[in-house]
């Protein structure tokens, strides 16, 4: 899959890198030139806009969002649903409070853009270790990006499964990620 990773900090830039480790192609953008330059050394997709992030992704389009919580991802987040097309989807992947989440899923929502917020945790380890995320947000946008949360995730690892757990057999919350529920509900579930 290709996938925009907007803002290419230490845990956007390893979230990148596990993702082209896992095959996926990953559009890049930061408001550093020279750190998109450095990760398109990489293998990165660099984009030095959001109008080249649109641009250099297939639709329906995906990007991640990965900037200090509060009035950049505002700004980043509504910008991005500017660009984008009714099917595409905009994921905030910061530390956004849940009920910011509600709101602009609903702005984007008026475009037909689908949003997720997903509670990401895993720091500067991520990248080996993976990433355990926490989403919420439109279920058909999860169902769509499934196999790039799979590959950011840590997976399952070879620690003997709990007793009785069977019945979670089709779940993926053992592998590291979990469908929280509707809009906020990933955000929240990570505050808690």
């Amino acid at each position: 899959m290709r996938l925009a990773m907007i803002g290419l900090g230490r845990m956007g830039a390893n979230m990148a890198r596990r993702l082209m480790r896992h095959g996926h192609e990953v559009v890049g953008y930061d408001t550093s030139p020279e750190v998109v330059r450095a990760l398109a050394t990489e293998g990165v997709l660099p984009a030095f806009s959001l109008d080249e992030v649109r641009d250099l992704l297939l639709a329906p389009r995906a990007a991640w969002v990965m900037v200090p919580a509060g009035e950049l991802t505002e700004r980043t987040v509504l910008a991005l649903g500017e660009r984008f097309s009714a099917g595409d989807v905009v994921i905030d992947g910061g530390n956004s409070y849940f009920k910011d989440d509600v709101r602009r899923a609903g702005l984007l929502g008026e475009r037909g853009v689908l949003y997720l917020d997903a509670g990401t945790s895993g720091g500067v380890w991520g990248l080996e270790r993976g990433y355990c995320l926490m989403i919420g947000g439109s279920r058909v946008a999860y169902d769509r990006l499934e196999p790039i949360f799979e590959s950011l995730a840590p997976g399952k690892g070879d620690i003997p499964e709990t007793p009785g757990r069977e019945a979670q057999a089709n779940g993926t919350a053992d592998r590291g990620f979990l469908y929280c529920g509707p809009s906020g509900a990933g955000h929240f579930v990570k505050m808690i």
